[in-house]
């Protein structure tokens, strides 16, 4: 049975938010390595409800005795009781541009960890800016976008890039991602409320990406096409205004600067031959991710969608109307009742990478010459936000937990830099999502 209230006790991992619509599913995919982790918490704003999560989790099944903290985003010290509590905190409290910045803020102080599932690219640009520098000294690691944002693109993209052997040389790669299922899917209003308060802070995005150590990628760069059609895969595409690309151009920007990657604490002799060699196989592209689809008529659906927040998410009564109304503004893909529980098991997604590049450096150096080769590798995997995602979290939080000693000691990075050599990715395939190489081919001039 549960526990209420604060405790003495050191855990291994708190999950806050837990009670959330994606919070709870975090819950029980932790529940299943209990044995893993020695001691596990869960903490939000009414312990009531967290019990009623925890009942939820594990049911028909009574819970464990996990004990549930009482603490909320807008009372600071109830997070610093709380991040004085545990080695690593999991948050799952969104909007994060309004919620999470108090909790990087006492997860940095206390020096434990920290991860979240935010795809919002302000705030992570702002707690990059603002708590870098403090967490490298007090010891605390702090990576975002540890969800299906961002990390299918960025393992995705660092999977396809090591496949540009024997003196080929990648200039760009193009994500199309593809959602299937038998069931019309309803998508998160927290997704919804994200998307529309990014709008405000595009400006800013474009001037922090200026700033950035960019890395030399040889031959032109890609046309910016509104949609475009992939033959090979089926599929039509339109950009999709994500976090990926921005997290992939950071962890090709760190390594630019770090070829090696990132030290670990603690690392052995062997762990740092293995990073090194993983690193000295990942060749920099030009980067971008399109929503995909095989009907050209739902990409102007999704153009419209874009059009809609686009304009109305630049003023603040438009924000108002979108987040009031947001079934109606968003054509009826995103609601606040969220999916159920029949369409989260009949949903599925697949992320297909399409390389294109060089077969050789002398070529390549050629600036006006056209890629003549052409890589597919794909990601696939369950139900983006409620499976995929917990998923994710919960086996980067197994990895900080089990192999704290060969990741860095702190900072504010992204999570392919962090993840990318660890065994992440025979994690993620061991439970449930598939890395492949779909084809290798040379193009015609």
């Amino acid at each position: 049975m549960a526990v209420s209230g604060a405790t003495k006790q050191t855990f291994d991992v708190v999950i806050l938010g837990a009670s959330g619509f994606t919070g709870k599913h975090v819950l029980q995919e932790t529940l299943k390595f209990l044995n893993t982790f020695n001691s596990v918490a869960i903490a939000g704003r009414d312990p009531s409800k967290l019990a009623q999560t925890l009942q939820w989790a594990t049911r028909p099944n009574p819970p464990p005795p996990i004990p549930i903290i009482a603490a909320d985003t807008a009372d600071p010290s109830s997070l610093r009781a709380l991040c004085g509590q545990t080695r690593l905190l999991l948050n799952c409290v969104g909007p994060f541009r309004r919620h999470g910045e108090p909790v990087v803020s006492a997860c940095v102080e206390a020096g434990c960890d920290y991860l979240d599932i935010t795809g919002e690219a302000e705030f992570m640009g702002r707690v990059e800016r603002t708590y870098h520098e403090r967490a490298l000294k007090k010891g605390s690691l702090v990576v975002s976008a540890c969800g299906f944002d961002s990390v299918p693109a960025e393992l995705g993209f660092l999977f396809h890039s090591r496949e540009w052997v024997e003196g080929y040389v990648p200039n760009r790669v193009e994500g199309y991602l593809s959602v299937e299922s038998e069931k019309r899917v309803v998508g998160n209003f927290g997704t919804f409320e994200s998307a529309v308060l990014a709008v405000a802070d595009l400006k800013q995005m474009e001037g922090l990406r200026a700033t950035r150590v960019r890395p030399v990628i040889p031959g032109p760069p890609p046309k910016g096409e509104i949609i475009q059609h992939q033959k090979k895969i089926g599929l039509w595409g339109v950009t999709l205004p994500s976090a990926d690309a921005t997290l992939v151009g950071k962890t090709l920007s760190i390594l630019t600067e770090n070829p090696d990657g990132l030290t670990g604490l603690n690392e052995s002799a062997e762990v740092v031959e293995k990073r090194k060699a993983f690193w000295s196989s990942v060749k920099p592209a030009h980067f971008g991710v399109k929503v995909g689809s095989k009907s050209v008529l739902l990409m102007f659906g999704y153009i419209m969608i874009g059009i809609i927040i686009g304009l109305l998410g630049r003023i603040s009564f438009g924000r108002w109307l979108l987040l009031k109304y947001p079934s109606i503004f968003s054509l009826g893909v995103f609601s606040k009742n969220g999916p159920s529980e029949e369409e989260i098991a009949s949903a599925s997604f697949k992320m297909w990478f399409v390389g294109h590049g060089f077969r050789n450096e002398r070529l390549a150096a050629q600036g006006n010459t056209k890629p003549d080769m052409e890589i597919i590798t794909r990601v696939m995997g369950p139900e983006m936000g409620y499976v995929t995602t917990p998923i994710i979290l919960v086996q980067c939080a197994l990895i900080l937990h089990t192999q704290r000693n060969n990741l860095p000691k702190g900072g504010v990075y992204p999570p392919g830099i962090i993840f990318g050599p660890t065994d992440l990715q025979e994690r993620l395939q061991q439970n449930g999502m598939s890395f492949d190489v779909i084809s290798k081919s040379t193009l015609s001039s």
